[in-house]
């Protein structure tokens, strides 16, 4: 057996372990989960970066088969990215007692469910793979959290990613029965079809708009080493079976291009706006998952478009665009998760307005976050920002190859791009000035300590591995670039990259590191300023007097009123001889198609409900009437060869 193969197996066999082990012993299990994944990922990383697939290829029969291929590799070293630091800093989030035991045991079995997704080579496997990745961060949670809200979330969640997943199923085994997994990929209208379903059912499970809504709920519930799983790596698996089932396995039509494109901009917009205006930190940044879901769904749709124009080269800038957004999103996520999961433990709440002050009481925790948070912010030379310039790259030369309406899209597209990395900027500047920066506007963050030792590792090592992925990022557009899916006609091996000199380069960024070093040494150096209390117009400094959460994003509330619709209220406390004592102004923001969308769908389900349930009057009589009529039915239709 070659090593590659063994470090997979190896790999495997430790994450069962340790979820079996974990179920006695938390921290013995959960540390070798952590080992677990790192053999799996180094085994997707090595093939990945040029080794030779291992394991069988894509069959378009039932019987289970597994494998690792170029893009499974690489979604393989994304988990384990991830997978490995949130489950060594599970050993010290989790609570002790049998609680915590199963959540560790349980973890185990989602980073297994995650990496089968990606190494199944059937049908059936994969969508098996795919059930247990929807359903054990479901139990998982309820798990830790048995009361009722967290109940109303988790139905919230498996009535949205199952309903929609539904075309997950339909597509991969309508691509079973044609051959498609395995042989020529499927067009026409059935391909259309096929399309359609896989972008409703993957896109549910990625947190695309309009099948979104489960995210934001779930991660303020969840503990933060499943959100950053969650968020970091569930995402990006699901946008694995997109790229396989649109990339590989179809020739979809420009009407499912437009369509994935659309969806890719509408979360993009949505998300970065619901992120700036949140007051909450999980809320904040499970907003900003979907923010960068629909990055990289528009970078796929741009990947398509310049294939079908039969501009290859641009299409594989698209493509390993979208590749990069999602492992630098996957690195940054679960690094601010983890952070965040230490600042809860550390100063009891996650609103915005009760933390500030951290970067001194927390300096390795509130550092890494602060890398994190640029990342996402898609500062230069971070990951995200080349991921975001390269798709941009793309944008721009599709429209250049197709009509004039094509350019128009395009310029629409770009446009909303931009925006969107405005209000990203607005929403992690908002985060770092209100967690990090000014004093405690809480007792919980004045007395906050530093993380232990296994979430500090854990942070400070995705904070490196954010860093090293941007100054490796120029070398590795091209190495993403190359890694089509397998057997896809336009987007695969040796397709060359277009210049790129527009991109920035690891000696860039080594020199913006360089001059960032020279510049704080000699800030460092300089005097430093006599401690005085700050001048808050004559009156003893209060914390509460700074910026907050609504405040900081108070002009953007209003110029985006008619999308957010903010409800407010005013509280006044008298006194018994009618003096005011108090006043309390309370604001909150609507979800983004929470009113239009969900609440009609609900209320006509339930208006159904109602109606179904007189069929169930209790009059035995009637159930043999309805027996009868179901049987006369099928017999007719037997008859008239409806059912053949």
């Amino acid at each position: 057996m070659s090593a590659v193969p063994a470090l997979a197996w190896a790999g495997a066999a430790a994450l069962l372990a340790g979820a079996i082990a974990a179920a006695l012993r938390p921290r013995a299990g959960l540390a070798l989960q952590a080992v677990g994944a790192a053999l799996l990922g180094a085994a997707g990383a090595a093939v990945a970066l040029g080794a030779p697939a291992v394991g069988a290829g894509f069959r378009s029969d039932l019987s289970p088969a597994l494998g690792i291929d170029g893009l499974g590799g690489v979604f393989l070293a994304l988990i384990a990215a991830v997978a490995a630091p949130a489950c060594a800093a599970a050993a010290d989030l989790l609570p002790a007692g049998r609680r915590g035991a199963a959540v560790a045991a349980l973890t185990g079995a989602f980073v297994l469910a995650l990496a089968a997704v990606v190494a199944a080579r059937d049908a059936l496997t994969l969508l098996a793979a795919w059930e247990l990745m929807t359903l054990v961060p479901a139990i998982a949670i309820l798990v830790a959290r048995s009361d009722a809200a967290a109940r109303r979330t988790i139905f919230v969640y498996l009535a949205i990613t199952h309903i929609a997943g539904v075309g997950a199923w339909v597509a991969l085994l309508a691509l079973a029965e044609v051959g498609a997994l395995g042989g020529a990929p499927l067009d026409g209208a059935a391909g259309f079809a096929v399309a359609l379903a896989a972008l409703v059912g993957f896109g549910a499970k990625a947190g695309l708009v309009p099948l979104h809504a489960w995210l934001p709920r779930a991660h303020p519930i969840a503990p933060a080493h499943l959100s950053a799983l969650m968020s970091g790596a569930m995402v990006a698996v699901a946008l694995y079976g997109l790229i396989r089932v649109l990339f590989q396995w179809t020739e979809p039509a420009p009407v499912a291009v437009a369509a994935l494109a659309l969806a890719g901009l509408a979360s993009a917009l949505g998300g970065a706006l619901q992120a700036a205006v949140a007051r909450e930190l999980k809320t904040l940044l499970a907003f900003s998952t979907i923010e960068n879901v629909g990055v990289a769904a528009v970078a796929l749709a741009a990947a398509l478009a310049l294939r079908a124009a039969g501009d290859d080269g641009a299409a594989a800038l698209a493509l390993a665009a979208a590749l990069l957004a999602l492992l630098g999103h996957a690195l940054a996520k679960g690094l601010l998760f983890l952070c965040s999961g230490a600042i809860a433990a550390s100063a009891g709440t996650l609103a915005l307005d009760g933390l500030g002050g951290l970067a001194r009481r927390l300096p390795w925790t509130g550092g890494a976050f602060a890398v994190g948070a640029l990342t996402l912010a898609a500062v230069p030379p971070l990951a995200g920002f080349v991921a975001e310039w390269a798709t941009l790259q793309a944008l721009l030369r599709a429209a250049g190859s197709g009509s004039p309406w094509l350019g128009l899209a395009v310029s629409a597209a770009v446009v909303t791009l931009a925006a969107t990395a405005g209000l990203a900027l607005l929403a992690f500047v908002k985060a770092i000035g209100l967690t990090l920066l000014g004093e405690p506007r809480s007792a919980g963050a004045a007395t906050a300590r530093e993380a232990p030792a296994a979430i500090r590792a854990a942070v400070g090592g995705l904070a490196v591995a954010a860093v090293a992925l941007a100054l490796a990022s120029g070398p590795l557009i091209g190495a993403l670039a190359s890694l089509g899916p397998s057997g896809a006609p336009d987007v695969g091996l040796g397709l060359g990259l277009p210049d790129s000199g527009g991109l920035p380069v690891p000696a860039l960024a080594l020199w913006l590191v360089a001059a960032t070093a020279v510049l704080a040494w000699l800030a460092a150096r300089g005097g430093r300023a006599a401690p005085a209390p700050a001048w808050a117009c004559g009156q003893p400094a209060d914390p509460r007097l700074a910026w907050t959460a609504g405040g900081f994003a108070k002009l953007l509330t209003l110029t985006a009123a008619v999308a957010l619709r903010p409800r407010r209220e005013l509280l006044v406390e008298t006194g018994r001889d009618g003096t005011v004592v108090g006043v309390e102004h309370r604001s909150t923001e609507a979800r983004l198609l929470d009113g239009a969308l969900y609440a009609p769908v609900l209320g006509a389900a339930l208006a159904a409900a109602g109606r179904a349930r007189r069929l169930q009057s209790g009059s035995l009589r009637a159930y043999l009437g309805y027996l009868l009529a179901l049987v006369a039915a099928l017999l007719a239709a037997v008859r008239i060869g409806a059912l053949g």
